[in-house]
This record gives structure tokens, C-alpha cells and sequence, in this order.
């Protein structure tokens, strides 16, 4: 089977709906769907978030980080973590966990390298989106940390299934765009029950056009990630072109210019990366 013939078959189970998780993300899964119920107490989710020590240790390192730790108190326990992060956080941190668990999954060296690197991406995306929305928009910045983490989430599935297909990541990604953020992408997305709106900020990420300053959740992550430094290994498969930020994206804001918000914040965008990295 050679590599377009592998991506046709991954994208026509996702149209069909068959994505198929590991049993430790179906397990993540149901904490996610624990903390979307408007009915879920904080008490509950300590004890969720306690039960694994990957989200128990992310969930405390979040709450530290200086996106977080506005009143620079560390603290060392889950529910003082859960307290401080909120469950709209929390549930980006499920969906965190489930996408590195799929980062975790191959063990083809060649795979695990461009898991790596897109893991590397995107944290940075999501950490800069974050700042983005709070600084420069009225988008909820939690929204916006919470679609930078999954807004790869495709090419995460398809690396995770690149084992079953020998070469499927070698040389040139010829299909990913048409069969990858297309199809793959969208019927990952919806398998773990991301929110319209997020989808479709998703989308215009792929479409690689959005408003200056930014105004919409899809402004926001279309901009964080061209901004990101670390370019997707997906995306230069498919030879999308390596752009110069510094002059392509050094508009106003109000009384402040692009640049000087980000170095104003970077100490906030390298705190919540280096919390995303784990």
C-alpha cells in the first residue's frame, strides 16, 4: 500500500466515524466527559485528577505557571491546583493528556521524532494563544489555550496509526492536506466531542487566514500559530511556506504593537510551554 493509498483508508474510516483510541485514552475520555457536565463539583474532579499522576503533576505545574500564579504563591497539592484552575482549564488539560497519549503511542523512531516535534509546536501555539486572547481580544483565553492543544490533534492520530503503514511519514506528506486536515482531522475532532466553535477555529488554521489585530477565537489560534517559531512537521511536509513573522505581523494593538505585547509576555508564554511540554 503505498502512502496515498494509506491516507485514503485512515480518512475514509474517519468520514465513517471509525477512530480507534487506545484504552488508556478511552479512559481519559471519560474524565473529559466527567468534567463537561455543568452538574460536576470540584471534590469530584480532585479525585479524578488525583487517580493519574501524569494529570495530577501537569494540573499542579499548570497552576504554578506565571499564566496562572498571579499572586507568585507555589503550591504542591492537586486541589489547591484543581481550586486554582478552574474546570474550563481542567478540561484543557484532559484533552492535553489525551493528545500525548497519542504522542506516546508509536515506537518507530522516525515516528516518535515527529511526534516530538509536533508536540513541540503545539504547546507553543497553545501557550500563545492564551496570552494572545487575554491581551489583545474578548475571546475566553482558556478557549483559546484549550484549541491551541487540540488543534493538532489529527496529525497526532495519524502518527499514531503510521505503524500500521510502513513509510506513511517518509519523505514528502503528499495527501495531508487533502486527506489529513480534511478528513482525518475533522473526524478526530469529532470523535472526542470538541465544541463547534473550536472546530471552526480550527478550520481557518488550515485555511491559514484570519483578521489583524485579531478579533475571533479562529483569529486568535491562526495567528499564535504563525507566530509559534516551531513549524509543524505536517505542515512542512506539505511545503507550506515558512513565513517572516517579525515583518508580516508587527501590527497595532490599541497603543502597542504585536511585538512588544509578545516580549512583554514572554515570560508568561515560556512558563505555560514549558507546563505543556511536560
Amino acid at each position: 500500500m503505498d502512502r496515498l493509498e494509506a491516507f485514503r483508508t485512515i480518512a475514509a474510516e474517519a468520514s465513517r466515524g471509525e477512530i480507534s483510541f487506545s484504552a488508556n485514552i478511552n479512559a481519559t475520555l471519560k474524565i473529559k466527559q466527567l468534567l463537561d457536565d455543568p452538574d460536576a463539583h470540584l471534590v469530584a474532579a480532585s479525585k479524578l485528577v488525583l487517580a493519574d499522576p501524569l494529570f495530577s503533576a501537569r494540573a499542579v505545574a499548570f497552576a504554578n505557571s506565571a499564566a496562572y500564579n498571579r499572586s507568585n504563591t507555589q503550591i504542591t497539592n492537586v486541589t489547591t491546583a484543581v481550586m486554582r484552575l478552574g474546570f474550563s482549564t481542567l478540561r484543557s488539560l484532559a484533552l492535553w493528556l489525551i493528545v500525548r497519549q497519542m504522542n506516546e503511542v508509536p515506537t518507530n523512531p522516525l515516528v516518535r521524532q515527529k511526534s516530538a516535534e509536533l508536540w513541540e509546536h503545539t504547546a507553543r501555539v497553545a501557550a500563545l494563544a492564551h496570552v494572545i486572547a487575554r491581551r489583545m481580544t474578548r475571546v475566553d483565553p482558556d478557549a483559546a489555550l484549550f484549541a491551541g492543544i487540540v488543534h493538532e490533534v489529527g496529525g497526532f492520530y495519524l502518527l499514531s496509526r503510521a505503524e500500521e503503514f510502513p513509510g506513511l511519514v517518509e519523505g514528502e506528506l503528499e495527501g495531508w492536506v487533502e486527506y489529513g486536515e480534511k478528513i482525518i482531522g475533522r473526524g478526530v475532532l469529532k470523535a472526542l466531542e470538541i465544541p463547534e466553535p473550536v472546530c471552526a477555529a480550527i478550520e481557518q488554521v488550515w485555511l491559514g487566514v484570519g483578521a489583524q489585530p485579531p478579533v475571533t477565537l479562529g483569529d486568535v489560534l491562526t495567528l499564535a500559530n504563525e507566530l509559534a517559531g516551531t513549524l509543524s512537521p505536517l505542515q512542512s511536509f506539505a511545503e507550506w511556506a515558512i513565513r517572516d513573522t517579525d515583518s508580516q505581523f508587527d501590527f497595532k494593538v490599541g497603543d502597542e504593537s504585536l511585538a512588544s505585547i509578545i516580549e512583554d509576555e514572554m515570560e508568561k508564554i515560556e512558563s505555560l510551554t514549558a507546563a505543556l511540554r511536560g
